[in-house]
């Protein structure tokens, strides 16, 4: 399936998400995007962006081991299914938005936390998400420079 589509699938998942399980279980499906978006780019994406793909991967992964949390959605993970990424910029535009959505939406938890133990673990997935927005950042970067012919 296309990158696309999981991010969107994602991003809806959060948008109907109400209960902090399900805005949690979110968070840890946009890593593992991030994680395979970056895999799969690393291996068959643009040669410029090769290496920070890598990272991105590396970023996506430090979730905590993303796939197996224990609040994922029945149907498991949804970076399983990538098989391909047909617009590498929208793919990680959308990725972008997804992860500044799920930040927001992990402050709100942060903030209204009664639970020490919930509060640290929204701001490690908060720190986490941040590191991996970034690099989606620098790689949509590299992106626009190599369309302009600065890069090779």
């Amino acid at each position: 399936m296309d990158a696309v589509r999981l991010i969107a699938a994602t991003r809806r998942a959060l948008a109907l998400s109400v209960a902090v399980p399900d805005i949690v279980a979110a968070a840890w499906q946009a890593q593992a995007l991030a994680e395979a978006v970056g895999s799969h780019l690393a291996v068959s994406g643009p040669a410029a962006v090769r290496v920070e793909a890598l990272g991105l991967s590396e970023a996506g992964s430090r979730a905590c081991g993303a796939r197996h949390h224990p609040v994922l959605c029945p149907r498991g993970v949804r970076a399983a299914q990538l098989s391909q990424i047909e617009d590498p910029r929208r793919a990680l535009d959308d990725l972008g938005a997804l992860l500044g959505e799920i930040g927001v939406a992990l402050v709100g938890i942060a903030v209204t936390a009664e639970d020490e133990t919930l509060y640290w673990q929204c701001m490690e997935t908060i720190d986490a998400v941040d590191e991996t927005g970034e690099r989606v950042a620098a790689i949509l970067r590299t992106l626009s420079l190599r369309e302009r012919g600065t890069v090779a």
